[in-house]
């Protein structure tokens, strides 16, 4: 590539480069132009402020791929936050001295990770995850019922070892899902997990569900909660106004964060 190209004629070929490829690494537009990786980063910046293409960790992809790849991970990156802001304000709902119940999902992990300064909390779960999380924090009693292991979910599961969770008053549950909906109620896509979420709803005094906008209108293979059983929702500002309204007017309270 001619080195005497002015910065506009090398941004119109990156430009065709990353739209013909469908990516580009700065590492490879810095020997493909012969200019430095700092001018190449100006250039993709440059093109991105005009919306021609999308910046991406080392390189650009086309404008049009922000609906597939980069709006994924955006996404991702959005439903962390949103697990985060819901695992907090899941945390916040919990006193001191309460028996807890804390499912395997991302978001009761969440909650997890904001226990940190309560005291004298039981925190029930089959998340080894969470146990993981727990560990070093000697202000929390923590209790993990015996199960057979799923590997994918990185918890136990079956019914069988919750028979020694008879003797516990567990004030409050909180549960993750697949999806929720108006009829199917809470659902997850394992049937061993819907289980051991099934026996724990119907223990805990209360019981939470903590839901991210993508899971509303979602159904999964097992549900393990009617929406009567449901006492609040915490979810994020993103969630389906028209579904919300129909929940609360089903008597559940929801609080959006």
């Amino acid at each position: 590539m001619p080195t005497h190209q002015s910065a506009q004629e090398r941004r119109n070929d990156i430009h065709d480069r990353v739209q013909r490829d469908g990516r580009a690494s700065v590492a490879e537009l810095s020997q493909v132009f012969d200019v430095s990786e700092v001018t190449i980063r100006g250039d993709l910046q440059a093109l991105a402020e005009q919306g021609l293409l999308v910046r991406t960790h080392g390189g650009a992809i086309p404008a049009s791929r922000l609906s597939r790849d980069l709006s994924l991970a955006l996404r991702r990156q959005e439903q962390v936050l949103a697990k985060d802001h819901i695992g907090k304000a899941g945390a916040a709902q919990i006193e001191d001295g309460d028996a807890i119940f804390l499912d395997t999902s991302s978001t009761a992990l969440a909650i997890a990770r904001h226990l940190t300064h309560h005291r004298f909390v039981t925190v029930i779960t089959n998340s080894i995850a969470i146990v993981q999380e727990l560990t070093d924090c000697a202000n929390l009693e923590v209790v993990m019922p015996g199960g057979r292991l799923r590997r994918d979910t990185f918890s136990l599961v079956g019914t069988d070892g919750l028979a020694m969770l008879s003797q516990f008053n567990i004030q409050k549950g909180f549960f993750g899902a697949h999806g929720i909906t108006l009829d199917e109620g809470l659902t997850d896509v394992s049937a061993d997990e819907a289980d051991v979420k099934r026996e724990l709803a119907a223990m805990c005094r209360q019981v939470f569900a903590v839901l991210d906008a993508t899971k509303w209108g979602r159904v999964g293979l097992a549900s393990f909660a009617s929406l009567s059983q449901i006492d609040t929702i915490i979810t994020d500002c993103d969630a389906p106004a028209d579904l919300l309204a129909q929940v609360r007017a089903a008597g559940v309270t929801v609080l959006q964060v």
